[in-house]
């Protein structure tokens, strides 16, 4: 059996912000093989951890798999895999869970997931789960010392029907048993400190990491922000808009917009920060030796 991992709740309770990096599984050898060039470049930067993203797809489930297994194995990082409802059953997800904690994995990142290609409505697996907050119950149940993270949307999750009942859907998530919330991105910081207060206000405590996405251009962010139901600030659109057709400057305003961002919210308290870098590396390295500046 593998060395467990430690709970993240641990590393929160040093109240020191931490730093993490989301890595998605690639779908073919080839971009395997890209993925741990990636990560041996980002070890440099000693992330807190890592999250691996998980498909609705079989083939990218076991791509998540051995993603997080040689990230823990061959490059010693904690190593949070997300897990979703989508295509489990209630079965299919303890046997997940049991495989996860034997693996020595102990910190997972909880989510419903999206619909499957195809699909605009989400539908329950047969015998599978509705909600987020469902799967928090069956992880906290299969093993009780899992450290659980949820996901958290500063400007409404796409599907609900307004901010107030998100806001109690997100509650009843951390309420079941969830250790800390992550945001979705976001491209304005006063977003994420309303949010944060809204939180405080209906009596969640858990560390709320702030997600961040260096932009890499403007179809690119706009493509995101469709999805997810994020605003993009006016000035950064100009900025890109300017860029035109030159992708590094393009890239070198989205990492410095990112650095603004990040450098604001320590200095105002957050726990730390989320990128989404898209398995790139540049972006990490870049943020990470302006901020040690």
């Amino acid at each position: 059996m593998n060395l467990p991992d430690r709970p993240l709740s641990e590393l929160f309770a040093t109240q020191r912000p931490l730093r993490s990096l989301e890595f998605f599984p690639p779908k073919d050898d080839a971009g395997v093989e890209a993925l741990r060039q990636t990560a041996m470049v980002l070890k440099k930067i000693a992330p807190d951890f890592v999250s691996v993203t998980y498909g609705a797809g079989g083939s990218t489930r076991e791509r998540t798999a051995q993603v997080c297994d040689f990230l823990k194995r061959d490059f010693g990082f904690t190593v949070m895999p997300h897990l979703t409802c989508v295509g489990h059953s209630h079965a299919d997800l303890t046997e997940i869970a049991n495989r996860i904690y034997a693996g020595g994995f102990r910190n997972i990142m909880t989510l419903r997931g999206d619909p499957p290609k195809g699909q605009t409505e989400f539908v329950p697996y047969k015998d599978g789960l509705r909600y987020a907050s469902d799967l928090v119950t069956l992880l906290k149940a299969a093993h009780a010392d899992f450290c659980l993270g949820v996901g958290g949307y500063p400007e409404k999750h796409p599907e609900a029907p307004n901010a107030e009942i998100d806001l109690v859907n997100l509650k009843r998530k951390v309420d079941a048993g969830a250790a800390f919330i992550t945001t979705q991105l976001f491209f304005d910081n006063a977003v994420y400190y309303r949010f944060v207060e809204k939180c405080h206000a209906l009596g969640i405590t858990v560390p709320i990491v702030p997600g961040i996405m260096p932009v890499l251009s403007l179809k690119q962010i706009q493509r995101f922000t469709t999805m997810c139901g994020a605003t993009l600030p006016e000035k950064l659109v100009k900025r890109l808009e300017a860029a035109g057709d030159q992708p590094e400057v393009a890239e070198a305003i989205g990492i410095d917009w990112s650095l603004m961002q990040i450098r604001d919210l320590l200095a105002h308290g957050a726990p730390g920060y989320h990128l989404y870098i898209m398995n790139r590396a540049k972006s990490a390295l870049a943020l990470a030796a302006g901020l040690a500046a």
